[in-house]
């Protein structure tokens, strides 16, 4: 429920509220930090130049993620246009595990391996490459551990030694400075700013804060999807269809199909979408990961209810595990039960004796320091204060859960509380086109911008009307105060809403542009309903 009621906002109160969000005006492309004070990162650009003039063999392994998979695929495009022979590798969740392992060393053949978007934690596949008389260059944007891997050398701004002045990027922003100073190293004329379309994408599925750096790259790179040939770019706009394309087009339709390949399959998938020479290639690819998105919906709307079934309400931490759950969904399954318990959770995939998932948390819950204190139990962990991956003998788990309550014990209850900020409570008249193209000023909305949250409080529930084939969402026509004549529409998407005994609906909303038939209208998106 709310704590408190939130001010009543106007235009101008509101402008001023959001420009209160930025300390300074936005910066432009050439304000960004020099690459070369990345640690390690004109070694690592001097040992791919020498590599490259040399004719040695050049391996990159990526991840599974939309971060890993998007570096990738910036690494693949800009090495086709030296033109190089690069061998990527993307580890397959399933088979490989995560990141350059000792598994994938196996059968690669190499003088220099690089990381994009992992790395940071591989001492044993480093201490393999040693051996072997490779050079490993690690790049990564991950948190580092206190034992670093003896890699040939680690660019990541999270170390203690490097200079990068902004340290939230994300791993194919660290991918793409290392490619600009080999682009200097090799004197080449590759225009850095064509894979900005790919690094938004990638800045904005790995949640980074939309502020400083992140959020010129998201502004330009978005502009540049609008308009770019490449083509999966020309897929992804046309899919959208839409005289602009925002953040949270990115987040809400465009990550979850490029994430399900490696959740469900193999994220070779995506990265060939991304990499596509043509669009009818790059079409074919963007069908499979569409119907990928479709079966990741289905399988984890399945596991979600099934885990329901487990939950321990009384528990500060929810711990759940299921023989056969799909190893692809449990992060999305524990995001489910947080939204509903108002707790951590941490969803177990159980294969025989070994239990392998996902942790997510809420509020100031660092979620990556309960499961530390309690590693004893575990094979392996790794994360950061919102989200983590565990691994433990299936023996385990009830002694974990005990043990990781025991801990969270000692967290204060106000920790636990969700952090939605509401804005204000906006008058209706206030509600239109312009109030719309202000809102608009600000984005893009996203991780430390989120998009202005409003409040209707008690408003009268006029009609509801079921929409969609399934009638799984709902329309609600509302008045907000009773002397008002004029009433309000609002969506609930994936929510049935019946008819309160009370005819009072409290709910917060966000504000966005609804593009229908070559009209444009202001459209209000239930985010939460109180009661």
């Amino acid at each position: 429920m709310l704590n408190s009621t939130p001010p009543l906002l106007d235009k101008n109160a509101l402008y001023a509220l959001l420009s209160g969000r930025f300390e300074e005006s936005d910066k432009k492309l050439s304000h960004i930090p020099s690459p070369a004070l990345l640690h390690d990162g004109e070694k690592a650009a001097k040992r791919l130049a020498h590599a490259i003039k040399n004719n040695e063999k050049i391996v990159l392994v990526g991840d599974y993620d939309v971060d890993g998979v998007s570096s990738t695929a910036i690494m693949v495009d800009f090495f086709r246009q030296i033109p190089y022979p690069l061998e990527a590798i993307i580890p397959n969740r399933f088979h490989d595990g995560y990141g350059v392992s000792p598994t994938i060393l196996e059968r690669v053949e190499a003088d220099v391996i690089i990381t994009v978007d992992n790395g940071i934690t591989a001492i044993e596949a480093a201490d393999i490459c040693k051996q072997r008389g490779i050079d490993l260059i690690i790049t990564d944007h991950h948190t580092p551990s206190q034992n670093l891997p003896d890699a040939y050398c680690i660019v990541d701004p999270k170390l203690s030694t490097c200079k990068y002045p902004f340290k939230e990027i994300c791993g194919a922003q660290v991918a793409w400075l290392v490619l600009a100073l080999l682009k200097k190293e090799l004197s080449l004329a590759i225009d850095m700013k064509q894979f900005l379309d790919i690094l938004a994408i990638a800045i904005i599925a790995d949640v980074m804060p939309l502020i400083d750096i992140n959020r010129t790259l998201v502004k330009e790179g978005l502009k540049l999807l609008q308009t770019t040939n490449r083509p999966s770019s020309i897929i992804i706009r046309d899919f959208l269809n839409k005289s602009s394309v925002s953040s949270e087009d990115i987040a809400f339709q465009i990550a979850p199909r490029l994430n399900s390949a490696g959740r469900l399959e193999d994220a070779t998938i995506a990265l060939e979408f991304f990499t596509a020479q043509d669009t009818h290639k790059a079409y074919k690819q963007f069908e499979l990961l569409t119907q990928l998105n479709e079966l990741r919906k289905e399988t984890e709307a399945q596991t979600t209810a099934e885990a329901m079934l487990q939950v321990c309400e009384d528990d500060k931490v929810i711990v759940v595990a299921g023989e056969g759950w799909h190893e692809g969904v449990v992060g999305i399954v524990a995001s489910r039960i947080v939204d509903k318990f108002g707790k951590p959770a941490i969803v177990l995939s159980i294969n025989e004796e070994h239990a392998k998932g996902s942790a997510r948390s809420i509020g100031e819950v660092n979620i990556y320091e309960l499961i530390k204190a309690n590693e004893s139990y575990l094979e392996k962990f790794g994360g950061h204060k919102m989200a983590a991956g565990l691994s433990m003998l299936t023996c385990n788990i009830e002694k974990f859960r005990e043990a990781l309550n025991e801990s969270a014990k000692n967290i204060p209850d106000e920790d636990f509380v969700p952090k939605e900020q509401l804005s204000g409570i906006l008058d209706r008249d206030e509600i239109d086109m312009e109030l719309l193209s202000l809102l608009e000023q600000f984005e893009p909305y996203g991780e430390a911008n989120h998009r202005p949250l409003f409040l209707f409080e008690d408003a009268e529930v006029v009609s509801i009307k079921l929409l969609g084939a399934d009638k799984a969402h709902s329309k609600i026509e509302i008045r907000q105060y009773p002397h008002q004549r004029k009433t309000i529409e609002l969506i609930a998407f994936k929510t049935v809403f019946k008819m309160p005994q009370d005819k009072k609906l409290t709910c917060s909303y966000s504000i966005a542009k609804n593009e229908f038939n070559g009209r444009t209208s202001v459209q209000l998106l239930i985010h939460k309903i109180y009661k």
